[in-house]
């Protein structure tokens, strides 16, 4: 599978030097996919691709900066990776929303953290700082960073990685925090599929409880799966969904699991409490 690689940060942080550092190392140093020497086993070669924003804005003359065009636009660049193809796929681009991450879905995020001010006003104003990311750059260098981050995610292509075509359980839910009978639901829902989406829901002091935050909430439960199921599932970060509508011959199921006492009992509130909190 195509490894995608977004590297995200305001304007003049240095994403796209280190897009074309990042490209340069991988087509010399990488690692081709499974699928790929299976499908082309006469090709050795790596190969990579890069979408700049701006050149995606140009090809399509699209250059509105409100929400609805920056959504557009992250939507546009996931889908320019997805149908790339190659062994890894590179969009440099500001993605200042939390909701344009989303849309990406990138295997690795890149956040250049290097400027606490980019050049336009607008742009500084809207930026969201990413809580959920795998490498956060605080200085410019871009030959050290791309060997750096490109040793680490040739290291890990032979792992296992999260399919967004195959059939997946979704699980939605607050996890303050993530305990046994989380884990044995899990376990009910990796069965179906073989692949799980985990959506936390962002909702940290409310209703005057619920005190862990997103990242801590996120850590608790790479801990507990990383080892088996790494690959297996997703996390992703939802608002306090409270409701959720659907009509009729939607084409999935929703459904409620039962266990015995021994996973019921379970209670999250009394977790918080032996631990001091409310």
């Amino acid at each position: 599978m195509t490894q995608r690689i977004l590297i995200m940060g305001l304007p003049g942080s240095g994403k796209t030097t280190l897009a074309s550092a990042l490209k340069k190392y991988l087509e010399e140093n990488g690692s081709i996919s499974y699928a790929r020497a299976i499908m082309e086993p006469m090709d050795s070669s790596v190969q990579v691709k890069w979408f700049n924003a701006d050149d995606i804005r140009r090809k399509y003359n699209d250059w509105d900066f409100s929400n609805e065009g920056r959504i557009r636009q992250s939507l546009r660049m996931f889908q320019f990776s997805m149908e790339s193809g190659g062994d890894y796929v590179i969009c440099d681009f500001v993605a200042p929303l939390v909701e344009m991450r989303n849309n990406f879905k990138a295997d690795w995020t890149i956040w250049m953290d290097t400027i606490r001010e980019g050049r336009y006003a607008d742009t500084n104003a809207l930026f969201q700082e990413p809580e959920i990311y795998d490498f956060r750059i605080t200085e410019q260098n871009a030959e050290k960073w791309a060997e750096f981050i490109g040793n680490h995610i040739i290291e890990n292509r032979r792992r296992p990685t999260f399919d967004w075509q195959k059939e997946t359980v979704q699980m939605l839910g607050r996890w303050q925090p993530w305990h046994n009978g989380h884990r044995a639901l899990f376990d009910r829902a990796i069965a179906k599929t073989g692949q799980v989406c985990i959506m936390i829901r962002d909702c940290q002091g409310w209703q005057g409880s619920n005190p862990f935050a997103i990242e801590q909430v996120k850590k608790f439960i790479q801990r507990d799966l990383d080892m088996l199921y790494q690959g297996q599932y997703t996390i992703q970060i939802v608002p306090n969904i409270v409701n959720i509508t659907y009509g009729r011959d939607v084409g999935y199921k929703i459904e409620q699991e039962t266990f015995d006492s021994s996973i019921t009992d379970i209670s999250a509130t009394k977790i918080r409490k032996d631990l001091g909190m409310s």
